[in-house]
């Protein structure tokens, strides 16, 4: 009898014990990994702006400013761009201008001696970027377009232009980092179309592009 009744008092301490522990578990908030707390907060956003310089390969505007074939593929370029984060996390505004410059010696169809030309080309574009990491190293792609202006003699010249690029921000501080990217422009230097209608109307549309491709590098002021 007196075994059955301290069996009996160990079980009821064992159940009192377990919901003890129980209530305190409960009690208690939950745990959350250190990686996550770290992860979300470092995707912070802030208005970055970036200057750069590269280098940008496609010779097809220096030959139509100066109506002949020339020995340059590309020349040394230089820009800034400007980021202004949105709503949607990552998702940032885009504003861009780069500008290449190259001084050509090219022969004169009046003269024989080389006519010197001084060609530049401008990008003003906007549009979007996405960053597809948040923490110190974040890849991004963005979609852009806009106006190319080409130059040369007096000459100006405003056709429409859109361009894809990707690369990777590296952000060891909060305020600075440093910018990578590679992109690729199209600009629609000819277009024409014409309208047939016989039975039935058709619509046949043409255009010239000038593609470009761009490599830079830059520095990140990040502003709160």
């Amino acid at each position: 009898m007196r075994r059955r009744f301290a069996t009996a008092i160990l079980i009821a301490a064992g159940l009192l014990g377990c919901s003890g522990n129980a209530r305190a578990q409960q009690d208690q908030p939950p745990i959350i990994p250190p990686s996550f707390i770290e992860r979300a907060e470092a995707w912070d956003a802030a208005l970055e702006i970036a200057p750069f310089g590269g280098y940008r390969f496609g010779g097809d505007f220096f030959e139509l400013v100066t109506g002949q074939r020339v020995d340059l593929d590309g020349a040394p370029v230089w820009g800034i761009a400007a980021d202004v984060p949105l709503a949607h996390r990552g998702l940032s505004f885009e504003a861009l201008f780069t500008r290449q410059q190259a001084n050509l010696t090219v022969p004169s169809a009046f003269s024989t001696l080389p006519r010197r030309w001084n060609i530049s080309v401008e990008h003003w574009q906007a549009g979007v970027l996405q960053e597809i990491d948040g923490g110190r190293a974040r890849p991004f792609i963005d979609v852009m377009a806009g106006l190319t202006r080409y130059s040369g003699d007096g000459d100006n010249e405003f056709r429409f232009a859109a361009s894809l690029g990707a690369g990777a921000k590296l952000l060891p501080s909060p305020r600075f980092g440093i910018r990578m990217e590679s992109r690729v422009f199209a600009t629609l230097v000819d277009a024409a179309g014409a309208l047939a209608c016989a039975g039935g109307c058709f619509l046949a549309l043409s255009a010239d592009a000038v593609w470009q491709w761009e490599f830079s590098a830059g520095l990140i002021v990040r502003l709160r």
